[in-house]
């Protein structure tokens, strides 16, 4: 996908979360997404951005006029940045040009132990309300709810060593939930989310080593089992 063209899906996206209301992607905003699609930030974690803004934006009140795309460029920045970690990307191989900086954003804040907790339980909640993970895995999801939710009465009093193992117990439960959620999926399933991580990853398979590219393509395709199955992320 060339520049305009990701522009496009970036203004239709914005549109769609504006309740249809167009605001055009040119001149100053043309050139903030197009530096997203030069620093190689897929398309679905730039509408991930876009969503964590909207939402901060319905927090606040009452709408007042249509969001542009450029407010949200700290949120899709900072989606990306969780993504290239989350996944192991080098920030050294962004596409990007010298001048290109990373802007934090000011509202940006890494979520405690116990929120995080908080949020993992509800998300495991709702995942098995949703039932698309069927009958034979709610056991494992109440096994594991009941583990985060014995962790969230004392996360926030737990240090050193406790804390450490802590952690460490909640990376295992994370591991048994995607073990489990992957099992789910039929021979189609796998090799499309197969085919959406090697898109995702695209613009950086040429800089990364080959066991570097492993690990990340497997992490994007935990990413994208977390997202079909509404999964949470319980490792911290």
């Amino acid at each position: 996908m060339d520049a305009a063209a990701y522009c496009r899906a970036i203004e239709t996206y914005l549109c769609r979360k504006n309740d249809g209301h167009l605001i055009r992607v040119v001149g100053p905003s043309f050139e903030i997404v197009s530096r997203w699609e030069r620093q190689g930030v897929p398309l679905k974690i730039a509408y991930a951005g876009i969503d964590r803004h909207f939402e901060r934006y319905y927090r606040s009140g009452p709408r007042r006029r249509p969001v542009k795309i450029d407010f949200c460029d700290a949120d899709v920045l900072d989606v990306f940045e969780e993504w290239r970690r989350a996944l192991g990307v080098p920030a050294e191989s962004h596409p990007t040009s010298p001048d290109e900086s990373r802007i934090p954003n000011p509202g940006s804040r890494s979520r405690s132990l116990p929120a995080h907790l908080e949020r993992a339980l509800t998300r495991l909640s709702s995942a098995r309300a949703s039932g698309a993970l069927g009958d034979a895995f709610d056991a494992l999801i109440d096994r594991v709810a009941a583990e985060v939710d014995a962790s969230r009465s004392t996360a926030s009093g737990v240090r050193g060593e406790s804390r450490r193992a802590l952690v460490a117990r909640l990376a295992v439960l994370d591991a048994d939930l995607l073990r489990a959620a992957r099992d789910l999926l039929d021979d189609p399933a796998r090799a499309a989310l197969s085919r959406e991580a090697d898109e995702e990853l695209a613009a950086f398979r040429a800089s990364m080593a080959a066991d570097a590219f492993a690990r990340a393509r497997e992490a994007a395709i935990d990413r994208l089992v977390r997202e079909r199955f509404g999964l949470p992320t319980i490792q911290y």
